[in-house]
């Protein structure tokens, strides 16, 4: 794997993609897996674009390959983020991500001196979502951006619609009664605990300043959409999402995308394995099967983090705890609880036969995100609050839906059968003939046909 301060690729740009991650584990990690799939299964070069601190990290997830590389852009300073760093898991408080977002705004024009730099225009610019300046730079470039979401079709659909239709949210909440949203399914409704306060307080939040005004403001001219989910489970909501649009953009539904760079020497982290940095498979296998509960989420947390394992092993009568960076595939555990920045890509890695237990968050589309987890595919019960309003929820709630989850009765039966049904059709999804797998193939095709520019 070639590594360049933005040194440009040999060959022409018909066959070149250019990924562009948000600096966070949780967005490049999926990205580096499109990126695999794309130069394995397509034949594609694909240079993954991010900052010198975040080279290490990319360089030990990316498969190593003479048909993916690095470009490094040098990460802007800004007064009001700590020097060196250039991740947001490196932020000390959350409250800095705003500043952070600002900051990665300031690449456009180091990010526009790399596309000048290559012999040709790439077939793609496919950036994440909060790089909303890399819409602008492909625009002035004559390339086409397609933007990558980390959630659902129907959380993006159910948060872009709100986002959209602000007075449509604040009758909802309002009026009190259940609301179907137009485009949706038959049954899919929601009420006013489902709309986030956000809406109506984005003057007062400079996180939601900035994405009304930096990122969705560019979002909706996107010409296409890659979502990290499969067509059994997220396909009916893709013309809700493409109607938020210009016309003719397409939602690209190619997920899950690990398990697409699991069939490249990727591990897919879906089977048991040996790796055990934490050390903790010896104390797992001391359990009985399908005891442990495995809680995720820590980024949710901006203060006293191990607060909520506390909480949540005093209120269920959990011990020990052990501390783990990742999730780990083992028979012993049955239920996941996740919370705030746990993304959709986190749960399709961690759902084997797991059901999960979700609670809300700060940001509407993490709670529509939970809605349909819990409420629409059944895999899992919700933790109640009202969206985006920050309340804490009381121990003895998330207890409840913990034992619910691991109680062996009828309803932990069915939403630990339905997880499993889940895992099947993502597995087929990306199998050969699958549905993801087609959707990747007729994005390359379409890209290849027009050479990449933009009509």
């Amino acid at each position: 794997m070639a590594t360049a301060d933005a040194a440009p690729p040999a060959g022409s740009g018909r066959d070149h993609v250019v990924v562009f991650p948000l600096m966070a584990k949780g967005h490049m990690l999926p990205l580096f897996h499109f990126a695999t799939a794309l130069a394995a299964h397509h034949g594609l070069r694909v240079t993954v674009v991010t900052t010198h601190g975040n080279l290490a990290f990319a360089r030990h997830h990316l498969l190593p390959s003479e048909s993916v590389s690095l470009a490094a852009l040098p990460f802007p300073s800004h007064p009001e983020l700590p020097p060196g760093v250039e991740s947001k898991d490196a932020l000390p408080s959350l409250s800095l991500f705003p500043a952070f977002l600002r900051a990665t705004a300031m690449l456009a024009e180091p990010f526009a001196g790399y596309l000048a730099s290559l012999p040709s225009p790439p077939l793609a610019v496919v950036s994440d979502f909060f790089l909303a300046f890399t819409q602008r730079v492909a625009t002035d470039a004559g390339v086409r951006r397609i933007t990558f979401h980390g959630m659902s079709t129907f959380a993006l659909a159910l948060s872009f619609y709100l986002a959209r239709r602000t007075p449509t949210a604040k009758g909802v909440v309002d009026g009190g009664a259940p609301f179907r949203v137009p485009g949706f399914p038959e049954g899919v409704t929601i009420t006013g605990d489902d709309v986030p306060d956000s809406l109506s307080q984005a003057e007062d939040d400079p996180l939601l300043r900035f994405m009304f005004d930096e990122i969705l403001n560019w979002e909706y001219r996107s010409w296409g959409i890659l979502v990290n989910s499969f067509d059994a489970l997220d396909g009916e909501y893709a013309a809700v999402l493409e109607s938020l649009y210009l016309p003719g953009t397409r939602a690209w539904l190619v997920g899950p995308l690990f398990l697409l760079a699991a069939g490249v020497g990727e591990s897919s982290q879906e089977e048991e394995s040996d790796e055990d940095p934490e050390g903790c498979l010896p104390w797992l296998d001391e359990q009985a099967p399908g005891s442990v509960v495995y809680v995720s989420g820590r980024d949710a947390i901006p203060r006293h983090r191990g607060a909520a394992r506390r909480a949540l092993a005093r209120a269920c009568r959990l011990r020990p705890r052990l501390p783990v960076e990742r999730p780990v595939v083992h028979r012993r555990r049955r239920a996941v609880v996740a919370a705030g920045e746990s993304s959709w890509q986190g749960r399709r890695r961690r759902r084997r036969r797991t059901a999960a237990a979700r609670s809300g968050s700060p940001g509407g589309g993490r709670d529509a995100n939970a809605k349909q987890v819990a409420e629409i595919i059944g895999a899992g019960a919700r933790v109640r609050a009202k969206a985006g309003s920050g309340e804490v929820v009381g121990r003895a709630h998330v207890a409840e839906k913990v034992r619910e989850l691991m109680d062996a009765g009828e309803a932990g039966r069915r939403m630990r059968d339905r997880a499993e049904q889940v895992k099947q059709a993502a597995r087929a999804a990306v199998g050969e003939g699958g549905t993801s797998r087609l959707a990747l193939r007729r994005l390359v095709d379409e890209l290849r046909r027009s050479g990449g520019q933009r009509q």
